[in-house]
């Protein structure tokens, strides 16, 4: 059948793709799929109770102009959002779209889950009539939706080109580069220039062939810290009394830092650069142990408890960032395997079913968008260790916090007892104020360390408490709690979530840290990357997980 006649057909039956914004991500997500015409028939004989939306997706140009002549504002947006512009936009809905606007609707309006324009839709979906009718209107083909893209890319993208043609004919013919450089969208111009030098279209100098190495823009990331740390301390520490040089001094170290940022860091810096901190600070903090404190403290009741807790720390540390957090892995046949299946059965949605990994996810999985991969049992993405805390590494990450804390701890105890043996100063004597000025002065490194290490202690102390009340309390990650309401197996008031994995305080930190105690306890073992349901017991209303 011709593509007008499908046109015709189409209207005649009020048949249309019903497309929500989450379905307008991917093409992939688009559904043209046409049902008997029975089925079209029964869409139109009763359509007096339709809401507008509806009626719109469906071209129902009577039922729509109704509901706008009885008071509907053509601006309104959805709860998603989306304004009936954008609808029209999507469905091809010429004359829908030409009325809203005549009722005040907004062309480039914002909305839905992409922050798109009613023309980017439209440019999405392939609709070149609909694309050349908003243009008309004034729509602005170059705005960006929410993941930097106008609408000659999401053209481009999805191969429709007749559309990029017409729009190239309208004046859109700058490369990405030039409107990522228009918008200074930093992340964007180093991606593309990266792309071009990849491809040797560009012949860079030997600081753009620095910046283009990706192995070396990782250790400035990880490295800036350590440097500038050091600083620091070593400024404050000069026998200098003019603060003027020092200040210029440190006028110089943030010209530095401007320098290596603009030159250096890149999208990856969220993760490197956290993960950079806690190593250049806990490198500095055991450097002053080591080289400052060391012979003032007592070796058995200080230096053998700070190294033991040291041994906990690296371990539970090296384990946190290098094991597997719980990666749900598939063969190629699995994922082809499991997508058919999931078809068959009319189980492939996105509240199952991973778009990005092609698997299905399993229960308490979540999709990690900083490591790109399907994490089990998911708790967050944490900079500090550089990867994710999941089922396979969280009771390594509960050990890392506390062994950390306590090495906070020792740190600040170890500065106290230096002042008391290097500053001619104490709290008892000269109050607070003149005892932090002569502390500060007596040594500004061990004051600079004491600093780094109160600030640690706030965090780490905070983040400890908040994990042992989610896993003893509530039985819950932190994920989970977050974001509660989206899942179907929580009960959720405005002061609590009822978690089907909360088996009580006990039980809960016995399963979560699988105590044993020489048999004593047996503690409940889920694998956790193939637990896909949850089991509920009708008589208490209780959740447990199938083994």
């Amino acid at each position: 059948m011709a593509d007008h006649h499908l046109e015709e057909f189409d209207k005649e039956a009020g048949c249309v793709p019903v497309l929500h914004p989450e379905d307008v991500k991917t093409q992939s997500h688009y559904s043209h799929g046409y049902s008997d015409s029975l089925a079209r028939k029964s869409h139109i004989d009763d359509y007096s109770t339709w809401d507008i939306v509806k009626a719109t997706q469906y071209g129902i140009f009577d039922r729509c102009r109704e509901l706008v002549e009885a008071g509907y504002d053509v601006r309104q947006p959805d709860k998603e959002n989306v304004t009936l512009l954008h609808w029209a936009a999507i469905n091809n809905r010429i004359d829908l779209s030409r009325y809203y606007i005549s009722k005040g609707a907004i062309v480039d309006q914002l909305g839905g889950d992409l922050n798109s324009t009613p023309l980017h839709w439209a440019t999405r979906q392939g609709h070149l009539s609909m694309v050349v009718h908003l243009m008309k209107y004034g729509a602005d083909p170059s705005l960006i939706d929410g993941e930097g893209c106008s609408c000659i890319h999401l053209a481009a993208q999805f191969g429709h080109t007749s559309i990029v043609a017409y729009l190239i004919a309208k004046g859109q013919g700058e490369t990405p580069l030039d409107l990522a450089k228009q918008r200074k969208n930093v992340w964007m111009i180093n991606h593309l220039q990266e792309a071009r030098q990849a491809k040797g279209f560009d012949s860079p100098s030997f600081l753009k062939r620095l910046k283009a190495d990706k192995e070396f823009r990782q250790k400035v990331m990880l490295g800036t810290p350590f440097l500038v740390i050091w600083l620091m301390g070593f400024i404050a520490d000069l026998d200098i009394d003019s603060w003027l040089i020092k200040g210029l001094m440190y006028g110089g170290v943030w010209a530095m830092v401007q320098f290596l940022s603009k030159s250096f860091f890149d999208h990856s810096m969220h993760s490197a650069l956290p993960l950079g901190i806690y190593l250049a600070t806990k490198f500095w903090m055991y450097a002053t142990w080591f080289f400052w404190l060391w012979t003032d403290l007592p070796v058995l009741s200080v230096h053998l408890p700070f190294l033991v807790n040291s041994v906990g720390l690296f371990y539970n540390f090296g384990k946190s960032w290098k094991s597997d957090p719980g990666v749900i892995k598939a063969t190629e046949e699995q994922k082809k395997k499991t997508i058919v299946e999931l078809a068959e059965s009319g189980h492939l949605d996105l509240s199952i079913f991973c778009s990005t990994c092609l698997i299905q996810k399993p229960v308490r999985s979540k999709h990690c968008a900083v490591c790109n991969r399907c994490i089990a049992k998911f708790d967050h993405h944490c900079p500090w260790v550089g990867n994710c805390v999941g089922a396979g590494n969280h009771r390594y990450f509960i050990g890392y916090l506390f062994f950390l804390l306590g090495m906070i701890i020792w740190m600040i105890y170890g500065c106290f007892l230096y002042w008391s043996v290097h500053c001619e100063t104490s709290y008892q004597k000269d109050g607070f104020w003149t005892y932090v000025t002569e502390i500060a002065s007596c040594s500004p490194w061990i004051f600079w360390m004491f600093l780094n290490s109160l600030f640690h202690f706030l965090w780490v102390a905070v983040l400890l408490m908040c994990q042992m009340y989610q896993i003893a309390c509530l039985g819950i990650t932190t994920n989970e709690r977050m974001n509660a309401r989206r899942y179907k197996h929580f009960k959720v008031t405005t002061t609590t979530i009822e978690s089907p994995f909360n088996h009580g305080c006990i039980r809960n930190i016995i399963d979560f840290f699988e105590f044993r105690c020489f048999g004593l306890f047996r503690p409940v073992m889920v694998d956790w990357t193939h637990q896909y349901t949850i089991e509920y017991d009708q008589t208490t209303g209780s959740g447990y997980q199938l083994v």
